[in-house]
């Protein structure tokens, strides 16, 4: 696969509190990051999303009286999985990976920092309306497809990579460069979507 300069890897979500040891771990999360690396190198753009809630934001479960996490709550904007508190504003469980190397990267978009509301997509929050200015950045760049990789597959890898192709950005997703929580079946849903929406999944070793 040859990667043009208008292309763009979108890395999502490579924090602390999605490794091991982490607040909301994804199962070897950590192991997403030689593959990133790798991959990375063929890219002339690079874009991180970074997940940054406040301590009373309203997708925590400990903001929610008689709940636990992994819950499920109606909120304004629909169906909330209730999470333990992870990447806090300013904490360390916020901060990257420390062995992702983030010096190519020439945006970070920071997502869910709106008390009221959660943001799995790195193009919009969980209303589906509000946008992080993601989409505005690669139209004003024309960047022309994305690839996407990190954490989790299943969250916000695959709401991204959705909707990245609603949007009519041509996308895929790194395989290899992912790993997901797999929350009630998650993992096999996000398949079936990508099928269904045409969203090709490769290996990293399809770029050498």
């Amino acid at each position: 696969m040859k990667i043009s300069d208008r292309d763009v890897l979108l890395v999502i979500d490579v924090q602390n509190d999605f490794c091991t040891g982490g607040a909301l771990a994804v199962p070897s999360g950590e192991r997403v990051v030689p593959a990133i690396n790798r991959v990375a190198q063929k890219f002339a753009n690079v874009v991180l999303t970074q997940d940054w809630h406040p301590r009373d934001h309203v997708s925590f479960a400990s903001n929610h009286a008689h709940k636990q996490p992994f819950d499920t709550v109606k909120l304004d904007y629909g169906s909330q999985v209730l999470w333990p508190d992870h990447c806090v504003q300013g904490t360390a469980g916020a901060e990257f990976h420390r062995d992702l190397e983030i010096t190519r990267a020439s945006l970070v978009v920071r997502k869910g920092f709106r008390r009221g509301i959660d943001s799995y997509s790195a193009f919009f929050e969980n209303d589906h309306k509000t946008p992080t200015g993601l989409l505005g950045y690669l139209r004003e760049r024309e960047l022309a497809t994305v690839f996407v990789a990190g954490l989790a597959l299943d969250f916000c890898v695959r709401y991204s990579a959705e909707d990245a192709r609603k949007a009519g950005i041509e996308v895929a997703v790194v395989e290899d460069a992912c790993r997901g929580i797999d929350l009630n079946g998650s993992v096999a849903a996000t398949h079936h979507s990508f099928k269904a929406m045409g969203i090709p999944v490769i290996s990293i070793e399809a770029f050498f």
